[in-house]
């Protein structure tokens, strides 16, 4: 056991229970327990917001499971990451203020609360709720995985009793403190990530013998490891331009990023957020892939791509220092999850029990529920998660997809399309969702492209050519 190491990582999660305790202290004196707990009370500035869209977009994917696949596949990886580059600026700038004005005069707190008061569908909002549950689920099972295999790596215990630790250190704080505990340990993860990305690839590099050495040793392994094309010469420009539908533009579907866009404060800080935002992300993910990448150089062999960047911390920095970097996969993990955690718990409580079973019920009732609901699905994540995939990235990527087939048209064409009805929405869902699963399921990569480019296109046109063809069974336009 690395206790040196884990000195560092245990004063980072007391901080984060001090946070969690404070803001259930805050919860207690509000006047709106939803809007609090699920929302933050929209008071977010330009450093909070670009932080918490930051630390919620850079999961155990960015920090485990990513520089995992870059350190099997090579530079092309690297490519291939830095399409999340613009991932911030292209929903604040899409979403923004727009966003954030109609969710403001609708009292809506979450997306579906959003997509409801549009389009005036229950079949939308169930059919929107299932699909963040299910794919949401999936998720949060990978960011299970990787706080895990962290523990595990650091502690030696088992897998299972690493598994165990991690959900009660995050369930404890999520669940006490809501949206507020999450936006504020956000920053710190964040900040966090940061400093931990730039520490440990100035460490790999050294210890490598200098970028040229380390380019050398990769080339004589194998000359694709510094190709665009990946180490098998799987990344084709074809998949490589639409794998940029799934990490860049598809990503203002993600409701966990676009529920983001509906808390801050003002226009200037959503605009400072997008600078600091943009530079954060673009750090993180050419910073840790890039590790991954020079890894191979410095520590050949590693079979388990999960366990790369552990690995390299371990071997390379000294105890102390190795524990300040292991805290920013933990601190992306941990924020992911708890984002999660609370947008899963919001829809159920506030999209399906309080619309659907008991809409009349008081804030206290409101409240037991909502902590309730945090506790059963944390609990059930866990369940899932004591089976882990080979390579959790694929278990997340496979998320982001399901959510962008359902949600990116139904989000982006309700706010700029007058036209856009309910039918057209409920069809481009089910067409979306439908179609994502089974050439998932099916045939992968079809046509060389990535498997979310078909179901994105296919449920644009449904979208239109179903609302076109339905525009006289809507009696009143959506006015915005």
């Amino acid at each position: 056991m690395h206790w040196q190491v884990i000195i560092p990582l245990a004063i980072f999660l007391v901080s984060i229970f001090c946070i969690g305790f404070w803001a259930n202290a805050r919860l207690r004196h509000s006047n709106s327990f939803l809007a609090d707990y699920f929302l933050g009370g929209r008071e977010m500035g330009g450093f909070l917001l670009a932080m918490t869209m930051m630390a919620t977009y850079g999961s155990a994917s960015s920090f485990i499971g990513g520089p995992g696949v870059a350190y099997q596949t090579g530079l092309g990886w690297v490519l291939l990451a830095m399409a999340q580059l613009p991932a911030g600026y292209f929903v604040l700038m899409i979403l923004g203020k727009k966003f954030a004005i109609i969710a403001r005069k609708y009292e809506a707190i979450t997306l579906i609360d959003f997509l409801k008061a549009r389009y005036q569908s229950n079949a939308i909002v169930l059919l929107s709720a299932f699909a963040i549950f299910v794919f949401l689920f999936a998720s949060m099972t990978a960011q299970w995985v990787g706080g895990a295999r962290l523990i595990e790596s650091l502690t030696g215990v088992s897998y299972q009793g690493s598994l165990l630790i991690f959900s009660v250190a995050v369930l404890v704080y999520v669940i006490i403190g809501g949206f507020a505990a999450v936006a504020l340990t956000d920053a710190m993860q964040g900040s966090v990530m940061i400093l931990g990305t730039v520490i440990l690839l100035i460490a790999v590099i050294i210890e490598g013998g200098g970028v040229s050495a380390i380019m050398a040793n990769l080339v004589a392994e194998n000359p694709n490891f510094v190709s665009p094309y990946g180490a098998d010469t799987s990344l084709s420009p074809l998949y490589v331009s639409t794998f940029w539908i799934l990490i860049g533009i598809g990503v203002i579907g993600l409701p966990q990023i676009a529920v983001r866009a509906m808390s801050y404060k003002e226009s200037k800080g959503m605009h400072r957020a997008i600078i600091i935002g943009t530079i954060g992300i673009g750090t993180i993910m050419f910073g840790m892939h890039l590790i991954g990448v020079f890894g191979r150089a410095v520590i050949p062999g590693i079979e388990i791509g999960d366990k790369v960047m552990p690995t390299l911390t371990l071997e390379i920095l000294p105890p102390v220092l190795a524990g300040i970097v292991l805290a920013a996969p933990m601190a992306a993990i941990m924020s992911t999850v708890n984002a999660l955690l609370i947008l899963v718990s919001s829809t159920l409580v506030k999209d399906v029990y309080l619309n659907y079973i008991k809409p009349k019920a008081n804030e206290a009732e409101i409240e037991r529920m909502s902590f309730l609901v945090t506790t059963i699905i944390g609990i059930a994540v866990v369940g899932f998660a004591i089976r882990p995939p080979e390579l959790l990235i694929w278990l997340n990527l496979f998320a982001f997809g399901g959510l962008e087939s359902a949600f990116l048209w139904t989000v982006v064409l309700g706010l700029y399309w007058n036209g856009a009805n309910k039918y057209g929405a409920l069809a481009s869902m089910v067409i979306g969702l439908v179609s994502y699963v089974y050439i998932y399921q099916f045939h992968g990569n079809l046509l060389g492209m990535h498997t979310v480019t078909i179901p994105v296109i296919v449920s644009l046109l449904v979208f239109v050519l179903v609302s076109k063809c339905t525009k006289q069974m809507v009696q009143q336009p959506w006015m915005s």
